[in-house]
């Protein structure tokens, strides 16, 4: 297969902004939908602009189209769509299963369940791959790449913290409801997300306003326990947000105290450092500054689409 060949790939939406950075890769991507369009099979819906190289392929049809790679996304993909949507020759493709999260069973020891020495396992973040055991599974690492949003610019003339965080009522302690509770009460904090009025949010904004919404606040703050780098935080950052949060998991390696933000374990300077940029607006531009250059250092789209061109290579050349 010549590596110059624009390749058809079946994948899922599952993260829908993950998926639109995902699909600036120049290749066409096959969209898995069933009826009503549930989560998991969901295809081009929502207010992301998506390109003329996604497609949708009802779960029907799957098995009898041609397609030159598979891109799992989740855990039920693979191991009930893999043996039960796709033909027996869709699955001896080259494959690539996306890792999306750490464990959320054991932190050192869960066992990954894609055991396929034939499959690619593309970890979101380094500490991630760390953290998961993919035993014979090769696996690479991937770091986010986002779009920086046109005409967006921090201004953070409301003296609050932006918190953005779908459903966080129900995901609880992992995504840090109780974190953001007690804050709240020691620091002005806005939620937004899907289900953030049941958390005592404001609601959900949709994609393409959320970037302007959040450039008016002072910082982005994420309670998050345990979970990859949120993409809601490097697209703040693309347009100057300071950022504070916990330094746990992957963000303890892109936030450096007082440069670009704060993260740390101890939840009072944490609070003493929202409260030190809610008094000195200059600073927080400061921070903010730093962290547009670090998001476009680290996290361009045009590195993204690179390391994404050449794991397909990979497993298909």
């Amino acid at each position: 297969m010549s590596a110059n060949r624009r390749l058809r790939i079946l994948t899922w939406h599952v993260h829908g902004n993950y998926l639109y950075y995902l699909t600036q890769v120049p290749h066409d991507f096959y969209l898995v939908t069933k009826p009503g369009h549930p989560p998991g099979y969901a295809g081009r819906n929502g207010s992301l602009p998506w390109g003329d190289n996604v497609h949708e392929v009802p779960i029907d049809a799957v098995a009898s189209q041609h397609f030159d790679v598979v891109l799992y996304q989740h855990r039920v993909h693979w191991e009930h769509d893999r043996e039960h949507v796709l033909s027996a020759q869709q699955r001896r493709l080259p494959r690539i299963y996306i890792e999306h999260d750490p464990p959320l069973d054991n932190p050192y020891a869960q066992k990954h369940w894609v055991d396929d020495p034939q499959t690619l396992v593309v970890h979101v973040t380094h500490f991630n791959e760390l953290a998961w055991d993919c035993g014979a599974t090769p696996t690479c690492v991937i770091e986010h790449g986002v779009v920086v949003p046109k005409n967006v610019q921090y201004s953070g003339e409301l003296e609050r913290g932006i918190v953005v965080v779908n459903h966080l009522a129900q995901r609880g302690r992992r995504l840090g409801a109780d974190l953001f509770d007690t804050m709240r009460e020691r620091v002005p904090l806005d939620l937004v997300g899907m289900d953030a009025a049941k958390s005592g949010g404001i609601g959900e904004i949709p994609n393409l306003e959320l970037a302007a919404f959040t450039a008016r606040y002072r910082f982005f703050f994420n309670p998050i326990r345990w979970t990859s780098l949120g993409l809601a935080i490097v697209e703040a950052m693309t347009i100057g947000m300071p950022i504070v949060g916990f330094a746990t998991t992957e963000l303890a390696t892109v936030i450096r105290n007082g440069e670009n933000g704060y993260v740390h374990t101890n939840r009072e300077l944490l609070v003493e450092a929202m409260h030190s940029l809610l008094g000195d607006p200059a600073h927080a531009r400061s921070l903010g500054h730093a962290a547009r250059r670090t998001a476009r250092e680290r996290f361009h789209i045009d590195r993204f689409v690179r390391d994404w061109l050449a794991a397909l290579s990979r497993v298909s050349g």
